[in-house]
């Protein structure tokens, strides 16, 4: 128990050293990561309002699988629909924030799948 304990500690500890550097502004929002062992969530935040603009996630309703396979391509597909989702909304860049995750894998797959949906970091 004690090393789950020292690991949800380390992962705050990264958090909060990316906090310091990384804020959102209105011109140029946080994309945030977060994943779990099934799924993945992305959401783009606006930090001088404190509030979250747009959302999505393996678990959203407009989230098909189609013919990627696996956690990265789920996480691609995600990227390219929050990005679709933010150019809607009118935004076109965004910080990105992995959440104290390695920059690997899903993280990897989710910014580039961003990238090709069209948001610039």
């Amino acid at each position: 128990m004690a090393n789950k304990n020292s690991k949800v500690q380390a992962r705050a500890k990264r958090i909060s050293r990316i906090r310091k550097k990384i804020s959102g502004t209105t011109d140029r929002p946080r994309l945030r990561v977060f994943k779990s062992n099934k799924h993945i969530y992305a959401q783009i935040i606006d930090d001088s309002l404190a509030k979250t603009l747009i959302s999505m996630s393996t678990l959203d309703k407009n989230f098909e699988q189609g013919e990627e396979k696996g956690k990265i391509g789920a996480a691609k597909i995600v990227g390219n629909l929050i990005a679709e989702k933010a150019k809607a909304a009118g935004i076109e860049k965004v910080v990105f924030d992995r959440g104290g995750y390695l920059y690997h894998g899903r993280v990897k797959s989710l910014s580039e799948g961003a990238r090709d949906g069209g948001l610039k970091f």
